[in-house]
């Protein structure tokens, strides 16, 4: 690719995000022929990748072979989100040779008792928490969301939707940032459009939609999008459940600029990693720094001021417990984890000692 079909590219790709960083980390890659894209979908060892035709400088969607970047480890899969570097000569289809490292990545604990990852969605700047008021919002759940986005190094940003079908949405909005520090929590109708404006300008760039089914996330998508791009289903009347609209992660270009991830509904929100729990729960962290014991438990220490603080009332008994159960869980994924790469590193070294030995004669 020449440096002015380059500049071209680059140009037309920064509606959706591309940043002169990330033109200095294609340089080589374009000076091999291959052009950049982002991946908009990902389908059994296949992708849509949106890129820059070459000739017109036009944006296009491409349909390519991605099985080349595929890994053993889901975690480095290609993912809707990704910067990708297409061979659109390869033959018989475009080919995706290479991945750009990811800025940032919402990434869960696989299904059931996996200890792997799964990356939901990359090179995110906002994650977008999803929670319907059509019916009590799972404060235990939200907390889970939240520390999954923290984790993933994008802002979280927790959006309460079908205002219209309460009366009380400001009381609920007020209990959901007590358990979201630092957090921005918004009230929205799609509608009546109730709070859609605040929603367009808190949320620049690129941002993923994570929640349940049945949170509205299709609608918001279509709010954000100007257009009806995701279909929409009704929750069902009998228990305010929503269905699964969402079968795939797939990115949908915004108006103004950016784009927006909507994710399927998520039944199981495990997390992968600890940082993020830190941040949900940043009012802890800082109540334990101030514990007379460095190496505190919080259980009948002298001096410590979480016990303190939840005997006054000013920590929830609910958050605490709420705080410990995700502990416990990352303490679990951790040891999992580290079980799975001693194996994996043993598996390794046996094919290493086995292609060392001599033939037999």
């Amino acid at each position: 690719m020449s440096h002015a079909s380059l500049s071209t590219t680059v140009s037309t790709l920064s509606a959706y995000g591309w940043t002169p960083e990330l033109d200095e980390l294609f340089a080589p890659l374009a000076e091999a022929g291959l052009t950049p894209a982002r991946i908009a979908r990902v389908d059994r060892g296949q992708c849509d990748v949106v890129l820059a035709d070459p000739e017109s400088g036009e944006l296009r969607t491409v349909r390519a072979d991605s099985r080349p970047v595929g890994s053993p480890n889901p975690i480095d899969c290609p993912c809707t989100g990704d910067w990708a570097a297409v061979d659109l000569s390869a033959d018989p289809m475009p080919t995706v040779s290479a991945l750009l490292p990811r800025g940032t990545a919402i990434i869960r604990k696989g299904s059931g008792g996996r200890s792997d990852g799964q990356v939901l969605a990359a090179n995110i700047d906002t994650v977008l928490i999803a929670a319907s008021l059509a019916a009590e919002p799972d404060l235990g759940r939200i907390e889970r969301f939240l520390a999954l986005a923290w984790e993933s190094g994008a802002e979280p940003l927790v959006v309460l939707t079908k205002a219209d079908l309460v009366d009380d949405a400001d009381h609920i909005r007020a209990d959901v940032e007590q358990i979201a520090p630092g957090v921005t929590v918004l009230v929205v109708s799609a509608e009546t459009g109730e709070g859609l404006d605040v929603l367009r300008a808190c949320a620049p760039g690129s941002t993923a939609l994570i929640g349940q089914s049945g949170a509205g996330k299709s609608t918001l998508t279509n709010a954000l999008a100007g257009t009806d791009v995701m279909a929409v289903q009704q929750t069902r009347a009998t228990d305010n459940k929503g269905r699964h609209t969402t079968t795939t992660r797939e990115l949908i270009p915004l108006p103004g600029g950016g784009a927006v991830i909507d994710t399927p509904g998520l039944r199981e929100v495990g997390l992968y990693g600890g940082e993020g729990l830190a941040q949900a729960f940043s009012e802890i962290e800082e109540l334990a720094e101030n514990c007379r014991f460095h190496d505190c438990s919080h259980r009948s220490e002298p001096g410590c001021a979480v016990a303190a603080a939840l005997a006054d009332g000013v920590l929830p008994e609910r958050r605490w417990e709420s705080y410990l159960k995700l502990q416990r869980e990352n303490e679990w994924i951790a040891s999992r984890t580290d079980a799975r790469l001693r194996a994996e590193r043993a598996r390794q070294w046996k094919i290493i000692v086995k292609s060392a030995r001599p033939p037999r004669p």
